[in-house]
């Protein structure tokens, strides 16, 4: 809005100037998001408490987490309002880039929302029931891919493509219908990794904010014609607008994850971490850097990969020798992985901590094959 707004005085004014800049824009777009998470926070925590939406703790978890029952839930909300106030404030508002992405978030935020309304309304853990949630992410995986497909956004590369990270000028070209279902799986995969990794407190949020910063490093770089033939990489023109976008997320992030750090005094729920991992999901497609986001989301995808250990293995020893030596056997003492180490001992704080040094780790890799090309 304020590029629409300021852009034309520049002629007036060379100060109006900056907001000519993705560079400028983006630090703007940071900062609002920050204050708008400070300032949103605390009045939407107290709402939250005054209507008892408080947090349902599975009895299956780990002891020392039924403290936390009745901890306001649906914070996501605080995340989703400010990733996209400072969106629509600072980027482009003719960009498809920008509003793909917003529309994303929103969609997915709404299935959450009604998610966790359910499960106040039930005081159960189980909300929406597990294939209408799914239903809801495969049909916007759907539409997304058919929406890229009819109406790319880069005419110099096949639309059922994506690029492949230490190749250079690599691509996979893929059959249009493997494609609409790589877009539905990257979407839903990666919805539901953010949800699945949001079990300690500040863990899904502080990660968030180091996918998101790695991506708007990928966006800025993308979208610029030199940096993209100096790195190898596609150009996709207008990609650029998409950075304001990650940091606006990393922003909410961080100002959410003032609310959110040890003790928690809110919690995300499916609202905010459907919308994060849509979010991520969509732009990595759009950016064509969905391998990216496997890299740079190592720990989502790892929390992702032992839940999906853990029930495999147990359903398929439990069908062959039976349901004792299935619960004597488990690939981790409890899934997701942050579980497991809860379960070793280590304290809930160092879990989370040792796992943003991870999240850096895959996001530094993430980053450094943009050179290993």
């Amino acid at each position: 809005m304020l590029y629409h707004l300021l852009v034309p005085l520049a002629k007036q004014h060379i100060l109006f100037n900056l907001f000519n800049y993705i560079t400028f824009r983006a630090a703007g777009a940071t900062v609002t998001a920050l204050i708008l998470a400070f300032a949103v926070g605390p009045w939407i925590i107290r709402k939250l408490k005054e209507r008892k939406v408080g947090q349902v703790v599975r009895a299956e978890g780990p002891s020392s987490h039924q403290s936390k029952r009745g901890t306001p839930t649906m914070g996501g909300l605080i995340i989703i309002l400010a990733t996209v106030v400072p969106t629509l404030l600072w980027a482009r508002l003719d960009s498809r880039y920008v509003l793909v992405a917003v529309a994303a978030t929103l969609w997915m935020g709404a299935i959450g929302f009604l998610d966790d309304y359910l499960k106040i309304v039930r005081g159960k853990s189980q909300g929406l029931v597990a294939r209408w949630k799914f239903a809801g992410q495969v049909s916007f995986g759907v539409v997304l891919a058919a929406y890229l497909l009819l109406r790319p956004l880069s005419e110099s590369l096949p639309p059922a493509s994506t690029q492949l990270p230490l190749f250079k000028y690599e691509l996979l070209v893929l059959w249009v219908p493997l494609y609409i279902l790589f877009v539905t799986v990257v979407l839903t995969g990666s919805s539901n990794a953010v949800n699945l990794t949001d079990g300690l407190d500040g863990l899904a949020a502080g990660l968030t904010a180091i996918a998101a910063g790695a991506f708007a490093v990928f966006a800025y770089l993308f979208g610029r014609f030199d940096a993209s033939r100096y790195l190898g990489v596609y150009y996709l023109p207008g990609a650029g607008e998409l950075t304001i976008f990650c940091l606006s997320l990393g922003g909410a992030a961080l100002g959410f994850l003032w609310f959110n750090a040890h003790p928690a005094q809110v919690f995300m729920g499916d609202t905010g971490a459907l919308a994060i991992g849509g979010a991520l999901g969509t732009v990595a497609i759009m950016l064509k850097a969905e391998f990216l986001l496997l890299i740079a989301g190592g720990v989502f995808a790892a929390e992702t990969i032992s839940v999906m250990l853990q029930t495999g293995v147990y359903r398929w020893q439990k069908r062959a020798r039976g349901k004792e030596y299935a619960d004597a056997h488990r690939v981790f003492r409890m899934a997701p992985l942050h579980h497991h180490f809860e379960k070793l001992g280590w304290a809930e704080p160092q879990v989370v901590m040792r796992f943003y040094i991870l999240g850096v780790m895959c996001a530094a890799v993430a980053l450094a094959t943009l050179k290993l090309r």
